[in-house]
C-alpha cells in the first residue's frame, strides 16, 4: 500500500486551523492588512519584499471581478499569476501553464491542447476571457481543440472560482479564467515606446520559442504590436512507458501575431485589435476502433463491433476496412487558424450617478481542421460574436454596483468523417446587477443574473430554448490585522450546449462516439464556499473548503467500451462535487521560505457512483530564496492514486514531481534582463493524468530543462 493516502491532504488543511489561533494572538496590531498576490500566486511572497522584513505586498486588483475587487476582498479564493511567476510556469497551452495552482488541473491532450480543469469542473462550466470577453473558439466542444490563447503573450491571468463567477454567467460553475493581455494600450508610454523580447529553449521537445512586444505612442494615440512563434517536436515521457520515450504525433508549432490601435483621452480610452493565430499539433491517441462499430439504437444503446478486421462495414458506415493496416497510418494532425476582433473601451463619469461604462466586445473565425494521410477528414468551424456593456454606478446609500448586458452569437458546424454533430447556432442574452456594501471590518456582497438561450439546428428539428436564473451572495470579514474570513453562498443555472443536446456521431480524435439529448433541461447549482487567509506577517495562508450540488447535472455517461473507444450519451442525474484547497507559506529566514500547498475534490452523481475523470488529490511543498539579483524555487509534490472510478474507467497510479528554477534580474542602461532556468520533473516520473481522456496514449512531459531570457525597454 502506498505510504501517500489523501487522508493527508486533510490533516496538513486541518493543522492552519490551530496555527491561525496563535497568529492571532500574537499579530502586531500595524501589520499591513493587504497582501492579494500571496492569496493564491505562484510567486512567493518573498520574491518582492524586502528580505530583511516580513512580507506585504501591494494588493493586486482582479480585473474580472464586475467591481474591480482586490483579491484579498474577495469571498472566495483567487488566483493570480503575474510576473516572474507566469514568466518561468509558462507552457504551450493554458491549461498547462495553470496545471498544479491549488484547485486546478488540466485536461492535457498531448502537447497541442490543454484546458483548466478547476474543482472538478471544466469545458463549458470554465468560462474563458481575453480581458473581459469571452474567447469564442471550439475548446469547450472537445479535449482536442486548443484554446486560442497564448499564455507567453499575457501580462497577468486571473483566476475566479465559484460565485465570484456570476457575472459571467451561471454556465461558469467552475470559475472564470481572464487571460490580462496589452493588445489594446490603455495609456501612453511614458518614453513614448516600450517593449520586450523574449527567448526561450527546452530540452524535452526540443522545444525553441521567441517573441516580442512593442507600444509606442503620442498625442492620443497608440498602437501595439506583438507576435509569438513556438516549434517543438514530439515529447519525452517519464520512464518506464510501454509505449516507448516519446509520445508519437505530439509535434506542435504555432504562430501568433497581434495589432492594435486605440485612442486614449483623459477619461477613458477606446481601441481595436486584430490578433490570428495558426497552430499544427498532433492528436496522440487516435485510433480506428470506431470503424469497426455501429451502434444499436435499441433499449440501451450498445456497440455492435466485429473484431475481424476483413469484416467489411462498408454498406453501414461509408469505410471499407478490407485489408487495410492502421498501423502503417501516420498519426492525425490538426491545423488551426483563428482570426478575432476586439474592441475594448472605457469611459469615466459617463452620467450624473454614474462613475464608469465599460465595453468589451470580439467577432472570432474559428477553424479546426484534422489531417489524415495527407487529406482533410474533418473540418470543425465557428463564427462567433460576442458583447459586453458595464455600467458602474457610484455610492448610493452605501451600495456601489454595476449593471451589465451580455449578448452572443455562435454559428458551429463539423463536417466530415467525424461530423458528429449537425450544424448549430446558439443565441445568448443575459442582464446582470451586483452591488457591494461596505461596513467597519465587513464587506458584502450580492448579484443577480438572468439568461436567455436558444438553439437552432440545421434540419427540420424545431428550435430549443432555455433560460436560467443565477444569484449569489458573499461576505468578507477581516476579523483580525491581515486576517479574513470569507463566505460565499450561489444558485446558478448553466444551460445545456448544442453539442449535448444534438450529438450523434464518433468523434475520433477522443476515441468516443457521442449521443446528445434534446430533451436535456438546465442545470441548477447550490454552492457554498468559505476561505480563510493571512495576507501579511512571516506566515501568510490561503486555505478554504466547498460543496456544489448540482440539480440535473450533464454529463458524459460511457455505455459501453471496444478497444479503449467509449460509447457516451449525454445525460442528466443530480451530483455533488466537495472539496478543499489551500497553501501556506513560512518566511524562514533573511532570504529563505518554506511552504505546503495542496488540494482535494470528490465529485459523484447522488446516490451513485463517482463521475468520470475527476482530479485525484495533490499535496506538496515548496522552498523559495532570493539573494540580492537571484531567485530560487524548488518544488516537490504527490499526485495521488485515483481509483474512485466511473463505470469503464480505470485507476490511475500516483506519481511524484520534482521542479527547480534560478533567475537573475538586472537593469542597465535603460534596459531590463532576466535569466532564467527551470526544470519539470527532474526525476523523470511516468506520469498520467486521471483528467485526460488518452491519459495511456500521453503521458505528461518527462524530464525537460528550460532557459529562457526577456529583455525589456
Amino acid at each position: 500500500m502506498s505510504p501517500y493516502t489523501p487522508r493527508k491532504l486533510v490533516v496538513a488543511l486541518a493543522a492552519l486551523w490551530p496555527l491561525l489561533h496563535v497568529q492571532a494572538q500574537t499579530a502586531d496590531a500595524n501589520s499591513p492588512s493587504s497582501a492579494a498576490a500571496a492569496v493564491s500566486s505562484s510567486t512567493p511572497p518573498a520574491a518582492t519584499a524586502t528580505p530583511a522584513t516580513s512580507p506585504t505586498l501591494q494588493a493586486v486588483t482582479v480585473s474580472a471581478s464586475a467591481l474591480g475587487t482586490s483579491a484579498d476582498d474577495m469571498a472566495t479564493p483567487v488566483t493570480v499569476l503575474d510576473g516572474e511567476g507566469l514568466l518561468t510556469r509558462q507552457a504551450a497551452s493554458l491549461g498547462a501553464t495553470l496545471d498544479g495552482q491549488p484547485g486546478i488541473h488540466a485536461t492535457h491532450f498531448g502537447a497541442g491542447a490543454s484546458r483548466p480543469v478547476i474543482r472538478g469542473l471544466e469545458g463549458p462550466r470554465v468560462r474563458i476571457l481575453s480581458d473581459g470577453s469571452e474567447v469564442m473558439d471550439a475548446s469547450t466542444v472537445s479535449h482536442d481543440h486548443a484554446v486560442t490563447v497564448e499564455p507567453a503573450l499575457a501580462q497577468r491571468i486571473e483566476v475566479l472560482r465559484g460565485p465570484s463567477a456570476l457575472a459571467y454567467g451561471g454556465d461558469a460553475l467552475g470559475g472564470v479564467v481572464n487571460v490580462i493581455d496589452n493588445k489594446i494600450p490603455t495609456a501612453i508610454p511614458e518614453r513614448g515606446y516600450e517593449g520586450q523580447i523574449d527567448l526561450r529553449a527546452a530540452s524535452g521537445a526540443r522545444e525553441s520559442q521567441g517573441g516580442f512586444s512593442l507600444t509606442g505612442g503620442a498625442g492620443q494615440v497608440a498602437i501595439h504590436a506583438e507576435g509569438l512563434a513556438r516549434n517543438a517536436d514530439a515529447y519525452r515521457v517519464g520512464s518506464g512507458w510501454s509505449g516507448g520515450s516519446r509520445v508519437e504525433g505530439s509535434e506542435a508549432r504555432s504562430a501568433t501575431g497581434s495589432l492594435g490601435l486605440s485612442w486614449i483621452g483623459d477619461r477613458g480610452y477606446l481601441g481595436v485589435a486584430y490578433t490570428r493565430i495558426r497552430s499544427t499539433y498532433g492528436l496522440p491517441g487516435h485510433s480506428h476502433a470506431l470503424e469497426e462499430c455501429h451502434v444499436h439504437a435499441s433499449g440501451t444503446p450498445h456497440f455492435h463491433c466485429d473484431d475481424d478486421h476483413g469484416h467489411d462495414h462498408g454498406d453501414e458506415e461509408g469505410h471499407d476496412h478490407e485489408e487495410h493496416d492502421h498501423a502503417d497510418e501516420a498519426v492525425p494532425v490538426v491545423r488551426l487558424r483563428s482570426e478575432r476582433w476586439d474592441l475594448r473601451g472605457e469611459y469615466r463619469d459617463p452620467l450624473p450617478g454614474f462613475s464608469r461604462l465599460r465595453l468589451r466586445a470580439s467577432h472570432t473565425d474559428y477553424e479546426h481542421r484534422e489531417i489524415e494521410d495527407g487529406e482533410v477528414a474533418t473540418t470543425f468551424t465557428n463564427k462567433a460574436y460576442d458583447a459586453r456593456l458595464e455600467l458602474e454606478h457610484r455610492p448610493l446609500a452605501g451600495l456601489r454596483g454595476v449593471v451589465g448586458l451580455q449578448g452572443s452569437h455562435r454559428d458551429f458546424s463539423a463536417v466530415g468523417e467525424e461530423a458528429y454533430v449537425l450544424p448549430s447556432r446558439t443565441r445568448r442574452a443575459g442582464l446582470f446587477v451586483i452591488e457591494e456594501y461596505r461596513v467597519a471590518d465587513w464587506r458584502f456582497e450580492a448579484g443577480v443574473r438572468r439568461d436567455w438561450q436558444r438553439v437552432s439546428i440545421e434540419g427540420d428539428q424545431p428550435d430549443t430554448r432555455h433560460g436560467g436564473t443565477s444569484v449569489s451572495a458573499g461576505a468578507t470579514w477581516r476579523l483580525a490585522p491581515a486576517y479574513s474570513l470569507g463566505l460565499a453562498l450561489s444558485r446558478t443555472q448553466r444551460l445545456p450546449t448544442a453539442e449535448e443536446l444534438y450529438a450523434n456521431g464518433p468523434h475520433m480524435a477522443s476515441n468516443t462516439y457521442e449521443i446528445g439529448d434534446a430533451g436535456l433541461n438546465r442545470e441548477t447549482a447550490r454552492n457554498v464556499d468559505l476561505t480563510l487567509r493571512k495576507t501579511a506577517g512571516d506566515t501568510t495562508f490561503s486555505v478554504g473548503a466547498f460543496y456544489n450540488r448540482v440539480d440535473g447535472y450533464i454529463y458524459a455517461r460511457t455505455l459501453d467500451v471496444h478497444e479503449g473507444a467509449q460509447l457516451i450519451q449525454y445525460a442528466q442525474h443530480d451530483a455533488a462535487f466537495k472539496g478543499l484547497e489551500g497553501q501556506i507559506r513560512q518566511q524562514l529566514t533573511r532570504n529563505w521560505g518554506l511552504g505546503v500547498f495542496g488540494d482535494l475534490v470528490r465529485g459523484g452523481l447522488r446516490g451513485g457512483s463517482d463521475l468520470p475523470r475527476m482530479p485525484a488529490a495533490r499535496l506538496g511543498t515548496r522552498v523559495d530564496a532570493q539573494w540580492g539579483r537571484w531567485r530560487g524555487e524548488a518544488e516537490f509534490y504527490r499526485v495521488f492514486r485515483q481509483n474512485r472510478l466511473a463505470d469503464y474507467e480505470t485507476p490511475t497510479s500516483g506519481y511524484n514531481i520534482l521542479n527547480a528554477g534560478i533567475s537573475y534580474r538586472v537593469t542597465q542602461a535603460g534596459y531590463g534582463y532576466e535569466l532564467y532556468l527551470r526544470g519539470t520533473n527532474l526525476t523523470n516520473q511516468l506520469a498520467l493524468v486521471h483528467t485526460s481522456f488518452i491519459k495511456d496514449a500521453a503521458p505528461l512531459a518527462g524530464r525537460s530543462v528550460a532557459a529562457g531570457v526577456r529583455v525589456t525597454f
